[in-house]
């Protein structure tokens, strides 16, 4: 069985992907879906007046409302999925877990943000392009 990522941060774009994983003549179902979304940890200063239960709690809860509509046109299309929860700094956050599963495919939506805004402010496609250990599929 094939497995594939498919990282979410919310949006139409990463719903473009779902719908495209889900309507693709061009691949079989003979895969599970990864179904990533990526927090960024909260900082030293937050972390000294908040425990960590209401951390987790809160990065549970982003996660949640980012990965819902990725999972309902999955689940619409019988798709098979498991969902990731992670924190940390999003590209390293999928490459890693792309290496750890053996992922054959990285699927993104893409925001198709000029050049200019993307060298000024980075892309998470970008990187993980640049450092994936399979294929990377932008829609």
């Amino acid at each position: 069985m094939n497995t594939i990522i498919l990282a979410t941060d919310g949006s139409s774009h990463s719903d473009a992907a779902a719908r495209y994983l889900v309507e693709s003549p061009l691949l079989n179902r003979n895969f599970t879906v990864h179904v990533l979304h990526c927090e960024a940890d909260v900082t030293g200063d937050v972390k000294t007046f908040i425990g960590q239960a209401d951390i987790d709690a809160w990065h549970h809860e982003e996660s949640g409302k980012a990965m819902k509509s990725v999972i309902d046109i999955l689940s619409a299309g019988n798709v098979s999925f498991e969902r990731h929860e992670l924190t940390g700094h999003t590209p390293d956050k999928i490459v890693a877990h792309a290496i750890k599963v053996g992922a054959s495919v990285i699927v993104m939506g893409s925001h198709h943000r000029a050049p200019f805004l993307d060298a000024l402010l980075g892309s998470v496609c970008a990187r993980v392009v640049a450092h994936a250990p399979c294929p990377v599929l932008l829609v």
